[in-house]
C-alpha cells in the first residue's frame, strides 16, 4: 500500500471539435445572440426607473 501526497491533478477534457453549421442554423444562432442582447438591454433601463417608475412606494403616515 502506497501513500500519495498532494492534490492530485485533474484529468484533461478533451479539445471540442468545432462543429459546422449550415445557413439556418447561423441564421438562429445570430437571432438567439440579438434576443438575449435585447433583454439585457431592456434590464439595463427597468433598473435605471426603479420599481414603480421612479415613484417608489408611498407611505400612509398612520401609525
Amino acid at each position: 500500500m502506497t501513500i500519495k501526497c498532494g492534490k492530485a491533478k485533474p484529468l484533461k477534457q478533451p479539445k471540442a471539435e468545432k462543429k459546422e453549421y449550415d445557413e439556418i442554423d447561423k441564421a438562429n444562432i445570430q437571432k438567439k445572440k440579438d434576443e438575449e442582447k435585447a433583454l439585457k438591454e431592456l434590464k439595463a433601463k427597468a433598473q435605471q426607473k426603479g420599481a414603480f417608475g421612479g415613484s417608489g412606494l408611498k407611505k400612509s403616515g398612520k401609525k
